[in-house]
């Protein structure tokens, strides 16, 4: 018989990386208000002390990942909540790895009188993502879920507090209690059909029901959950707040929605839709549904942005089509017989992703002022003449955004073309061919901004930028993007290789 203390010891070490986070997050909100006084006023440069806290944090989380989680395969235990596998191991190397641009990104970004409490809120929502992909149970994973929501309405509220952003926040914030609510009914239905929230009690259960077809009990949860977690993506038709709240936001907000839902999203449906293998409801209901939302998505994403001039609204809409891209993933993972694992070809691209849309956010801090904000195209005019190492880097991030080669973008969205063609299905193809189409219209307004990089003469002159932490990220993502392309074989491997998928 095992103990609760032995239980509880076991359940610890299996979210030491996540524990370091929330531990530092909570020393930070506990810390900041001794050092700040009564009036606001806090010492010159303290930004820079709990920036370096935070990195220190997340630094050590990173060494806790690869020293306590394993890339293809580990333990789960009926009596733990938590669960080590292929899926943990990818979800929380990723997730660090955003963290430390992020925390560049936002070095000089924000006062010194909310540096505590903003770092504080960047620990806790990573660490809620990381929690994601561990959760053994439907109710840790709805914890984990808010755990990324709330801190996120405080770190957006933070970074600007005029009525345009105290807007975008509002909405940010309604839509995901709808979105949160759909999903508790959904998982409701889970609970009621199989008498337990522990996941692999419900697969069990699952699999003794006698269930099959195409269970009408089950497929409005899927239903409720593939709606819930497509706002978590920002598909269509659950897109609609992120325009808006990306362009009343600060750009440090905007790089966080456009990253780090993707990947709660991602590991969010591989870890649910993982319970459903044993029915037919993926392939019955769920694949026609990833299907259709992934091609509107894609079309509604890619068109809206060529009409765009503000580069916030323009980022917003290309985080919606690349959430259509995943979603090709997503619906092709649902036909087993696929020679290529659709989920292996999305969680490459969401590596892909993550790095190359950071970059975009870290090249737009690195260039904007306070007397001089990037806000339109036309801001970018002669970048390559006033500054010509940021411009390179840019149009390193656009190509891979595009699909080009020699970047990463390129085989990402080559191993999701091939995941979907090589389905031998009509649909697959027609996901397939919607998707190259899509990749061309995506092409036209990203290379539209190197051009007016380029070939327009400069509108207003650029500073040379001393913010250094903020180029050390636009490095390290252009050293990734690049890096991708050279010697994608390792990430591949260890992809292909995880055992949740």
């Amino acid at each position: 018989m095992i103990s609760s203390v032995e239980i509880f010891a076991d359940s610890v070490s299996r979210i030491l990386p996540e524990l370091v986070l929330i531990v530092t997050a909570c020393v930070q909100f506990l810390a900041a208000p001794f050092l700040v006084s009564s009036d606001g006023t806090a010492p010159a440069g303290l930004r820079h002390r709990w920036g370096g806290l935070t990195l220190i944090a997340l630094v050590f989380s990173l060494v806790l990942w690869n020293t306590s989680s394993v890339p293809y395969g580990g333990a789960s235990s009926l009596y733990s909540p938590f669960q080590i596998d292929g899926l943990v191991w990818f979800t929380r190397g990723l997730t660090v790895a955003v963290g430390i641009v992020l925390v560049l990104l936002s070095w000089n970004q924000i006062p010194d009188n909310q540096a505590a409490e903003t770092h504080g809120c960047l620990l806790i929502t990573l660490a809620g993502v990381s929690l994601v992909s561990v959760m053994n149970d439907l109710v840790y994973l709805f914890l984990a879920l808010e755990l990324v929501s709330i801190p996120t309405y405080v770190l957006m509220y933070l970074s600007r507090k005029d009525a345009v952003a105290q807007e975008a926040v509002t909405k940010y914030f309604l839509l995901s209690v709808f979105s949160s609510a759909l999903l508790l009914f959904g998982f409701s239905y889970l609970y009621g059909v199989t008498g337990s929230t522990h996941l692999q009690a419900i697969q069990s259960g699952l699999q003794s029901s006698g269930l099959s077809g195409v269970p009408v009990v089950l497929v409005v949860p899927t239903l409720l959950i593939i709606a819930a977690l497509g706002f978590r993506l920002s598909a269509v038709p659950f897109h609609f707040y992120a325009p808006d709240v990306f362009q009343g936001t600060s750009f440090l907000g905007a790089a966080l929605l456009a990253v780090v839902p993707k990947i709660v999203g991602v590991a969010a449906f591989v870890r649910i839709f993982g319970l459903l293998d044993t029915t037919g409801v993926l392939l019955h209901i769920g694949a026609p549904a990833l299907w259709i939302i992934a091609v509107i998505t894609m079309i509604v994403g890619n068109v809206f942005a060529l009409l765009q001039n503000n580069i916030r609204r323009l980022l917003a809409y290309s985080s919606i089509a690349h959430a259509g891209y995943l979603l090709v993933g997503l619906a092709i993972q649902q036909n087993r017989i696929a020679p290529l694992a659709g989920v292996q070809a999305v969680l490459f691209y969401l590596a892909v992703y993550g790095a190359m849309t950071a970059g975009v956010f870290a090249i737009l801090v690195y260039l904007n002022r306070t007397d001089r904000s990037i806000e339109t195209v036309s801001d970018l005019a002669g970048l390559s003449q006033t500054h010509p190492t940021a411009a390179l880097m840019t149009a390193i991030f656009l190509f891979s955004l595009t699909g080009l080669p020699p970047t990463a973008g390129f085989l990402g969205k080559l191993n999701l073309f091939m995941a979907a063609w090589s389905e031998g299905t009509s649909s697959g193809r027609w996901l397939a061919g919607f998707m190259a189409v899509n990749a061309a219209i995506g092409a036209w307004y990203y290379l539209r901004l190197v051009a007016t990089m380029y070939l327009d003469p400069p509108a207003k002159p650029v500073d040379r930028n001393q913010d250094v932490p903020s180029f050390i990220g636009v490095v390290l993502c252009a050293t990734v993007v690049l890096g991708l392309f050279a010697v994608p074989h390792w990430l591949w491997q260890w992809i292909a290789m995880i055992a949740a998928v």
